[in-house]
């Protein structure tokens, strides 16, 4: 059964102050940090590369193939990833897939000094951005290993919010070396210490117990061909138990997913935005600062939601707190983008920020209640599938409808349409619970 609020009696405070005092959840908690820092330098070193070229004139529809691209291929095999999560200790998932995209970072540097072609830095990219949705995936499983059931609600609020603020570090970081570095050279350090980074990360996976973050397995664990000949049979598995079994999960996803299409539109309006509107075209500096500041403020929402996430399930409970954030956006989203000025599109971005990271909150925290240990792997993989499925075919969408300077009111006017209704939608179906 879900608990919809976690014991009266414990404060936030004290909850936060146990999870910090737990070993298991800081050692989780500093992989999280590294790896996810990590990735911000490395994203940052591809969106430099393929969206702010100073000799290229980047579109709508370019930048839903390159997110097609590095995303598509892996949601395919995404859910017999989570298979592997069930099988395999997590904790080594986490080690090697560092120390892999280590490796991989390091050999895209090198190809990057010796004038690799542009689908040869994209396949680089797809690999990498694999491995870091498998890592993320197993990072959301292994939690409820390391905090007890009463803290799950904050562990979901602090420790993905603090890898998104690590990211968004991250991100900085890299755009600013590729402000200071620019051309092969620029990106060829910039991935390179993206390289040196992931093996940091996986040097602190080391202090982790090998059994510490699960799964638990009754016999030992089959060799990696019969997991893989059974994984179609266990991924059908992990999908009923979830559709029959973890209805408020199936909510939850959907409401996520709505949240994570709409925001995937709204972040190529920005993009659009800052390389065409904010600035002129050719400026490609001017571009990524303004985009940084963008990222900045929605890093900032992220880190408020994940302290006012606890309080808000406390007093609306998981569903009135994942109810009132769509409905927040359906008002905020038009209200500040209609104007297509930097200064409210930054106010919407840090307001973004807040409701799409609380809807995460939320979303985690239902999964990981309802759905029994040996099933989570694989219903987080499925998870990750619908971000990145939602994120990629928001994209799609928007390069359809949305010209080359970001500016269009009705895709901003269909998109309060969008969360208003998806509120309406999950509201009614949570009470109907």
């Amino acid at each position: 059964m879900i608990t919809e609020r976690p014991p009266r009696e414990a404060s936030l405070f004290g909850l936060l102050l146990g999870l910090l005092r737990g070993p298991g959840f800081r050692r989780l908690l500093t992989v999280r940090l590294l790896s996810q820092f990590s990735d911000g330098v490395f994203q940052a070193s591809l969106a430099a590369f393929a969206l702010f070229s100073p000799d290229k004139q980047s579109s709508p529809g370019e930048i839903a193939a390159a997110l097609a691209v590095v995303t598509l291929p892996f949601s395919v095999v995404g859910p017999f990833t989570g298979v592997m999560l069930d099988r395999w200790r997590r904790r080594q998932v986490l080690l090697t897939g560092n120390l892999v995209r280590g490796g991989l970072c390091l050999l895209t540097a090198l190809l990057l000094l010796g004038g690799v072609p542009r689908w040869g830095f994209y396949a680089a990219a797809l690999l990498v951005i694999g491995i870091n949705r498998f890592i993320l995936s197993g990072l959301s499983a292994s939690l409820p290993r390391v905090v007890e059931p009463s803290a799950l609600v904050t562990a979901n609020a602090v420790s993905p919010t603090l890898g998104t603020v690590a990211a968004t570090a991250g991100g900085f970081l890299g755009l600013g070396l590729g402000l200071v570095a620019s051309g092969a050279a620029g990106g060829a350090l910039t991935v390179g210490l993206s390289a040196l980074l992931y093996l940091v990360a996986a040097l602190a996976v080391r202090p982790i117990g090998p059994d510490e973050l699960g799964p638990d397995l009754p016999l030992e664990l089959p060799p990696l061909r019969q997991a893989l000949a059974t994984a179609w049979h266990d991924l059908r598995a992990g999908l009923g138990h979830l559709l029959r079994e973890c209805r408020p999960a199936v909510r939850a996803l959907a409401a996520v997913s709505l949240a994570r299409f709409c925001y995937g539109v709204l972040t190529v309006v920005v993009l659009m935005l800052c390389r065409y509107t904010f600035n002129r075209a050719e400026d490609v500096d001017g571009g990524l600062a303004t985009l940084g500041l963008a990222v900045g403020m929605s890093a900032v929402g992220f880190f408020l939601a994940a302290a006012v996430s606890p309080w808000a399930t406390r007093r609306l409970g998981l569903h009135g707190w994942m109810t009132l954030c769509l409905a927040a956006a359906a008002v905020f989203v038009p209200a500040l983008g209609l104007f297509f000025r930097t200064a409210p599109t930054m106010a919407a971005a840090l307001l973004l920020g807040v409701v799409t990271q609380g809807t995460k909150i939320c979303a985690d925290t239902l999964v990981q209640e309802s759905v029994e240990d040996e099933y989570r792997g694989r219903v987080f993989a499925i998870y990750d599938v619908l971000m990145n499925v939602s994120y990629v075919a928001a994209a799609a969408a928007t390069a359809l409808v949305l010209p080359l300077d970001g500016r269009s009111a009705p895709v901003v006017l269909a998109l309060a349409a969008l969360y208003a209704l998806g509120a309406l939608l999950y509201f009614r179906a949570s009470r109907r619970s």
